[in-house]
């Protein structure tokens, strides 16, 4: 199965799947090393999924069921270029992006020199960059100097779960992450309720105009917004809609059937439209392989 908006590296290798040690529930708040806090939830049932006109059905975000999770606490914001570089000082983690050598960019990003790159057949708009890593996301040229409180990206599952390793925390499940996206709304369509513009007023970075060709950028951004761009939710989470795809812990399912060589994103990213991706809803679901890394996809962390 192919996601809908988030292109796979068909070329590269299996995954190694790596546990994260568990941590007690004391040690939530603080984490110095990687300058993280975290929103302790108590958890509880929940209706997960939706049956809403939007959904889509071979997407599994359907039907309604009832969920439940235990305590848990989750970052407010997904983790940044400067929390993930002080990983990257501490470690010398060399990413997958940066041992393969290129990585997914959006071809609108490019200097004209690069917008030859190779592309993805079924979507053109993304590019496979020689040289576009987490501190090049635009390849060779670009850095992210100007962009350290934005969400990392060009980072792929297994280097999610190696800065989980060395942080103490792990990557969120699914249900974990739904629960807490919704901010304790009952089956509302986005993380703040029902209205895409609550009061005319933008709430997420997504693509306004017309995709793939022109955005008018009426919420202020072309590309990553920083973290705490926007409200937070009711639980105080930012850009659980929109900005960048977040990893979850989950290995890709839709009813019985479970793709142990995919892992579940969730959330859209900034390049999401109603007229092709509309998965900027809460419930909304894609998948990328484990290996996989583009310039809209980053994680926040839980415990």
């Amino acid at each position: 199965m192919s996601a809908c908006c988030s292109p796979g590296s068909q070329a590269r290798g299996p995954a190694t799947d790596v546990g994260v040690a568990p941590v007690r529930m004391s040690t939530l708040e603080w984490s110095p090393d990687a300058g993280l806090r975290l929103l302790p939830l108590r958890g509880g049932s929940f209706a997960m999924g939706s049956d809403d006109a939007e959904s889509v059905p071979g997407d599994g975000e359907g039907p309604i069921r009832e969920a439940r999770v235990e305590p848990f606490a989750i970052d407010a914001h997904c983790v940044s270029n400067e929390r993930f570089a002080a990983f990257v000082d501490a470690t010398g983690h060399v990413t997958d992006a940066e041992r393969f050598g290129w990585s997914f960019v959006f071809e609108g990003f490019l200097p004209a020199d690069l917008r030859e790159s190779d592309r993805v057949v079924e979507a053109s708009w993304w590019a496979a960059v020689r040289g576009a890593d987490w501190n090049h996301p635009e390849g060779p040229g670009s850095d992210v100097s100007e962009r350290g409180d934005h969400p990392v990206v060009h980072v792929s599952w297994n280097d999610a779960t190696a800065y989980c390793r060395w942080a103490g925390t792990r990557l969120p499940t699914e249900t974990e992450w739904e629960y807490a996206a919704r901010g304790g709304l009952h089956q509302a369509r986005y993380a703040w309720g029902d209205d895409l513009l609550p009061g005319g007023r933008h709430a997420c970075n997504i693509w306004q105009g017309s995709f793939p060709l022109t955005n008018t950028l009426d919420d202020g951004w072309f590309g990553t917004a920083p973290v705490t761009a926007f409200e937070p939710n009711g639980y105080g989470l930012f850009n659980v809609a929109g900005n960048v795809w977040e990893w979850t812990g989950d290995p890709w399912s839709v009813g019985r059937m479970v793709d142990p060589g995919a892992r579940v994103i969730r959330g859209g990213s900034y390049l999401c439209h109603a007229s092709y991706c509309n998965r900027y809803r809460v419930s909304a679901r894609t998948l990328s392989t484990p290996d996989s890394s583009t310039g809209h996809q980053g994680f926040r962390v839980a415990l």
